[in-house]
C-alpha cells in the first residue's frame, strides 16, 4: 500500500454511483413517496420475476430489441445475492411497502367515495401509514385527489436513509447496466460505502478532484477498513488531472458537455445546466469533469427526469456549487416530487424558482421561463426552461420542452427580448407514460392510452415555431442520449431512418433556409465571444 500521508487527488475517471437498496438512485427512487411506490410496484416485483426466470432476464437485458426494458442484467451465478436483496427489502423496508399499499388503498377510497360532497368523513378511513401526511381535496371541476405533505413524509417511516450507499469504480469506457432495472452488486474492483448521500465525507472525497488530500485523511473520513483502503488507493493519484483551460480571463464562453449539459462562463462566474458529465477523459473527444471550473455559481435543473437531475454527477460537484436552481413543484402531487426537498436532504444548497423568477450571479442573471409538455400530460409543475444573460448575450435553454403552443414563446420574447442563441431537444417520439411512471399509477391504464401519452419534446415544426417566436439567430439541438457514456441512463438507440433524426434534419434545413445558424450537437462544442 502506498504511503498514506502523501498528497493525493481523486483520479479523473472515478465514477460515484449513488445507490438505494443497490438500485441506481434518482429522484423517484429517493423521494420517499415515489420511492415507496417504485420499490413496491416496480423494483421488488422485477427482482422476484428475475428469481423465477434468471436466464430470461439476462438474455433480454443484452438483446438490443429490449434496450431500456425492465430486465435484471445480473448473471444467474449471482442469483443468490438477488434473493438476499429481496429478503432484505421485504424485511427492512416494510414501512415503505406499507406506505405504498396505503397510497393505493387511499386513492381507491377517494375514487369510490369522493363524489363532490364533504370530504372530512374520509379522513378517519385513511390507512394509518399515511394519516397526518396527506390532504384530500377537489379541484374546481370536483375531481378529487390526494396531496402529500412532503416535508413530513421525509420525517416519517417511509424515508429510510439507511437504504443509501455509494459505489466507487474506475471508468474504463464500458457501458454500465441500465439504471431502472439492474441493481449494482459489489465486486473486487468497486469500493462500496454504506454512507448516506449527505455525508460530509463524500464532499471531502469528491473535493479531492481539485484540492489535495491524503489517503489517511480519506480513510478516516470514510471509516474504511484495510481492504477498503486498498481499493481506495487505486482511485487516487499523485497529481490532479484538471484542464488548464477550465477558466477564462475575459469575454464569454459556452461549452457543450453532452446531452443537455451546457457550461456558461465569464471571468467572474460559471453556470451549468443539467449536469450529466463523462468521467472518461482518455480520448479527448468530449469535455469531462476535468474541464469544469473549480467553482460553479449556479447549477440549473430543468426538470426531474433521470437524465436531467443526475445525482451521479451532482454528487461529484458537491462543495463547489453556490446553489442548485430548481423549478418549484406542485407541492404534494404524486408524480411531481419536490426537487427542493430532495436535494436539501442530500446536502445541496437550493434556490427554488417559479416562472419568470430571476436569480442573479456576478455579471449576469438567470430567468426561469415556462416549460410545456414532455411529461405524458401529467400535472407536473416541477419543470422550467431558462433564459441566461451573460457577457452581452441572451441564451434560451429549452431542454426537452415542447412547442405545442407557440404563443407562449411570443410572451417570453415580449418579457425578455430576443434570444441570441437557443438550445433545444428534439426527442419527438419519446417513451410512453408507463415506461417511467408505471410505479406511481394506482389505476391501470390501457396500452393505447399509455402509448398516446409520450415523454416527447418538440418536433421540427414545433422547434421552428419556438425559434421564430424567440427571434433566435442561432439554434442548437442536443444529442438526445446519442453520446456513448449515457447508455446506462438513456438506453436510446437511433437508426439513420429514426423519426427523431429525420425531424432534426428537417429542422436544420428549415433553419438554413432562413439564414439561422444551426447544428445537431454531439459530444463537445465551444462558443467564444
Amino acid at each position: 500500500m502506498a504511503d498514506n500521508t502523501e498528497t493525493r487527488y481523486l483520479r479523473s475517471n472515478v465514477i460515484v454511483e449513488p445507490l438505494v437498496d443497490r438500485f441506481y438512485a434518482w429522484l423517484h427512487t429517493v423521494a420517499p413517496v415515489q420511492a415507496s411506490m417504485n420499490l413496491a410496484n416496480v423494483q421488488l416485483p422485477m427482482l422476484e420475476s428475475y428469481l423465477q426466470s434468471p436466464q430470461v432476464h439476462v438474455s433480454a437485458s443484452t438483446n438490443p430489441k429490449f434496450r431500456g426494458g425492465y430486465y435484471v442484467g445480473v448473471p444467474q451465478s449471482r442469483a443468490a445475492e438477488i434473493a438476499a436483496l429481496v429478503a432484505s427489502i421485504q424485511r427492512d423496508r416494510a414501512p415503505m411497502l406499507e406506505f405504498a399499499a396505503a397510497v393505493a388503498e387511499a386513492e381507491n377510497l377517494i375514487r369510490q367515495n369522493a363524489t363532490g360532497s364533504d370530504l372530512s368523513p374520509l379522513y378517519p378511513r385513511l390507512p394509518s401509514a399515511i394519516r397526518g401526511l396527506v390532504e384530500i381535496c377537489y379541484d374546481t371541476s370536483n375531481q378529487p385527489s390526494l396531496h402529500f405533505l412532503e416535508p413530513l413524509v421525509y420525517q416519517s417511516a417511509a424515508y429510510i436513509e439507511q437504504r443509501q450507499s455509494v459505489q466507487l469504480s474506475l471508468d474504463e469506457g464500458e457501458e454500465r447496466p441500465f439504471i431502472l432495472s439492474t441493481p449494482r452488486l459489489p465486486s473486487a474492483t468497486t469500493l462500496d460505502l454504506a454512507l448516506p448521500f449527505r455525508h460530509p465525507a463524500l464532499t471531502e472525497l469528491v473535493g479531492a478532484r481539485i484540492r489535495p488530500t491524503t489517503a489517511a485523511r480519506l480513510r478516516d473520513a470514510l471509516d474504511l477498513d484495510d481492504g477498503q483502503a486498498s481499493v481506495l488507493d487505486q482511485l487516487l493519484d499523485a497529481s490532479p488531472s484538471l484542464s488548464a483551460d477550465r477558466h477564462i480571463d475575459g469575454g464569454g464562453r459556452i461549452r457543450y458537455f453532452g446531452h443537455a449539459c451546457l457550461v456558461f462562463q465569464t471571468a467572474e462566474a460559471a453556470i451549468v445546466t443539467d449536469p450529466f458529465i463523462s468521467t472518461d477523459n482518455r480520448f479527448g473527444d468530449r469535455f469531462t469533469l476535468d474541464d469544469l471550473p473549480d467553482h460553479i455559481d449556479l447549477v440549473l435543473i430543468t426538470h426531474g427526469h433521470q437524465d436531467h437531475i443526475v445525482l451521479e454527477t451532482l454528487l461529484q460537484l458537491r462543495g463547489r456549487v453556490g446553489a442548485v436552481v430548481i423549478p418549484r413543484s406542485s407541492r404534494g402531487n404524486l408524480p411531481d416530487p419536490s426537487m427542493a426537498q430532495y436535494l436539501r436532504h442530500l446536502g445541496f444548497p437550493v434556490t427554488e424558482v417559479d416562472d419568470f423568477d430571476e436569480v442573479a450571479f456576478p455579471g449576469g442573471k438567470v430567468t426561469a421561463t415556462p416549460f410545456l409538455g414532455e411529461h405524458a400530460d401529467l400535472d407536473i409543475r416541477g419543470k422550467s426552461t431558462f433564459w441566461v444573460e451573460l457577457a452581452g448575450k441572451s441564451v434560451f435553454v429549452g431542454a426537452d420542452s415542447s412547442g405545442i403552443d407557440p404563443d407562449l414563446y411570443r410572451y417570453i420574447r415580449g418579457h425578455l427580448g430576443s434570444a441570441d442563441m437557443a438550445f433545444l431537444g428534439l426527442e419527438c417520439d419519446g417513451a410512453p407514460l408507463t415506461w417511467l411512471y408505471k410505479g406511481l399509477l394506482t389505476k391501470p391504464v390501457t396500452k393505447k392510452m399509455s402509448d398516446s401519452r409520450k415523454l416527447s419534446g418538440s418536433n421540427a415544426a414545433q422547434a421552428g415555431a419556438i425559434i421564430s417566436e424567440l427571434g433566435a439567430g442561432e439554434a442548437y439541438v442536443y444529442a438526445m442520449g446519442e453520446e456513448s457514456w449515457q447508455g446506462h441512463i438513456m438506453a436510446t438507440s437511433y437508426a439513420d431512418d429514426s423519426y427523431q433524426l429525420q425531424q432534426i434534419d428537417e429542422f436544420l434545413l428549415w433553419c438554413k433556409d432562413r439564414g439561422i445558424a444551426a447544428e445537431h450537437l454531439f459530444n463537445k462544442r465551444e462558443w467564444r465571444w
